[in-house]
């Protein structure tokens, strides 16, 4: 928006600037068109840009109903339609978190990445990996492509420390295959973990870089399933 000044009604300009700035926290810019939010609508985008920008993900209807004290996650829909009905998000119907800002859209494009829960960053373990959630991010910013096989783990452990890769953080991973020296998520004698591909000897093996952590050298199966691509991280 646009202000014109005079000399001749200097003092309307400044009562019209004074309401605009009293207005500012229900009103919204899209283009050309003004969105008026309520306070509790503005509230709710607040939090849901708050929580994609520290967590990495949205917010689920549950989180919303415990963050605002809804009687139920119907509530919380309710209040998630009536920001769609408005224009000011958009959601897919039948994902869990799939909720993007439309200003996203226009800039870059948006691919969901499915977040397969955590991976250990430390000594391997047993786990059976189901995605629980997924990530809305654009393109250009993290290098992904949308014909590339991408997901997320978030990070559990600190054996990576020394490649900057900390307990929390979500690291992106693209499904091909490793080269030397690559951080790959790999299934060692049925048990997954995140590491440094190495070749030593004509045999491939997965190391820390944290010193306290060994080396893991496979009995009988290592399956590498996916070289980590970049690297999200929430920031105190």
């Amino acid at each position: 928006m646009m202000l014109k000044h005079s000399h001749t009604d200097s003092s309307l300009e400044k009562k019209r600037v004074a309401k605009i700035f009293v207005r500012a926290n229900r009103v919204r810019m899209f283009g050309s068109t003004s969105i008026k939010l309520t306070d509790r609508q503005q509230e709710l985008l607040t939090y849901l840009r708050q929580h994609q920008r520290e967590q990495g993900v949205m917010p689920s209807t549950r989180d919303i109903q415990k963050h605002f004290g809804f009687s139920s996650q119907t509530a919380a829909m309710s209040h998630l339609r009536a920001l769609e009905k408005k224009g000011v998000i958009q959601r897919h119907p039948h994902k869990a978190r799939a909720v993007v800002f439309p200003e996203d859209l226009v800039r870059e494009e948006i691919v969901d990445i499915p977040l397969y829960g955590s991976i250990p960053a430390g000594y391997a373990e047993l786990q059976q990996q189901q995605p629980d959630s997924s990530l809305s991010i654009d393109t250009a910013t993290l290098g992904i492509k949308r014909v590339d096989k991408a997901y997320a783990l978030r990070v559990r452990g600190e054996s990576m420390i020394g490649a900057n890769i900390c307990d929390g953080d979500i690291a992106i991973l693209e499904v091909k295959e490793p080269r030397p020296r690559d951080i790959v998520a790999a299934l060692i004698d049925g048990e997954t973990t995140l590491k440094r591909y190495v070749i030593e000897n004509g045999k491939p093996i997965l190391r820390a870089e944290n010193p306290a952590f060994p080396d893991l050298h496979p009995a009988e199966e290592l399956v590498i399933q996916g070289v980590m691509k970049t690297l999200i991280r929430r920031m105190a």
